[in-house]
């Protein structure tokens, strides 16, 4: 008798209420710059493998804890997108100056994340959370792809997969 093995896959989900953070944003499309709002943002990840010799994917407590890292770096704070070709940043006496072609906006540079993606979509921020979980993981072999959601309000959120090899 001859057995075929298959490759496993295994995930590991968290989607947990401390994986909130609250804060202000706009985004530019078509030419239109929205208001100034904000959102409670929900993070959830999933990371998917094989299993380790200790028959986990990647430890659950270990997950929630970066995972809740990298969320309080952007809670209570005004996003800002680094690389949007209709923003102009400046930084100068403790202030970010945020010049749009509709608004001016001068802002404490304590309220402010500027991250570096050329738009804070809900796509773009989980594509921003997914690069920081990984980098936080460092390259563990048995890890092989990662998917991170972001949630606006409920019932509306994006997610970004990528695939670690």
């Amino acid at each position: 008798m001859r057995y075929t093995f298959r490759m496993t896959n295994f995930k590991v989900h968290v989607s947990k209420d401390y994986l909130i953070f609250c804060a202000a944003h706009f985004v530019t499309y078509d030419g239109v710059c929205e208001p100034l709002h904000g959102h409670n943002y929900r993070a959830s990840v999933t990371v998917e493998g094989a299993l380790q010799e200790d028959q986990f994917v990647f430890n659950f407590v270990t997950l929630k804890r970066l995972m809740r890292g990298l969320v309080d770096q952007l809670d209570h704070l005004t996003l800002l997108p680094e690389f949007n070709p209709h923003f102009h940043l400046t930084r100068a006496n403790g202030e970010v100056i945020v010049e749009v072609p509709s608004h001016r906006y001068v802002l404490p540079e304590s309220d402010v994340k500027i991250l570096p993606i050329p738009n804070t979509t809900a796509e773009k921020l989980a594509e921003y959370l997914a690069g920081q979980l990984r980098e936080q993981i460092g390259h563990l072999p048995n890890l092989t792809a990662c998917e991170l959601e972001v949630s606006e309000v409920e019932g509306q959120s994006a997610s970004y997969r990528e695939v670690w090899r």
